[in-house]
């Protein structure tokens, strides 16, 4: 499997990004005139933590070799030059 093969420390990142954005998701107002339940402090906090896992991510895929050019492709896709 994939889990196999990626690294402690990128399932945690990706675990937290994944948590992160789904707390988001269920906080956000789904009627147009709801008070958000944040802070502005809490959502400036958490768009911190985003962007520090994403360097994180970027640093474990520049020391495995990837680039961040790498899109993840069907298995029928035809392969570029």
């Amino acid at each position: 499997m994939v889990d196999q093969t990626l690294s402690q420390e990128r399932r945690i990142l990706m675990a937290m990004r994944k948590t992160l954005a789904s707390i988001i998701r269920d906080l956000t107002a789904r009627e147009p005139m709801q008070a958000y339940p944040l802070s502005e402090a809490t959502v400036e906090d958490v768009k911190a933590c985003f962007d520090l896992i994403a360097a994180r991510e970027r640093e474990l895929a520049t020391q495995e070799g990837l680039t961040t050019r790498e899109l993840p492709r069907f298995t029928d896709e035809p392969k570029s030059a």
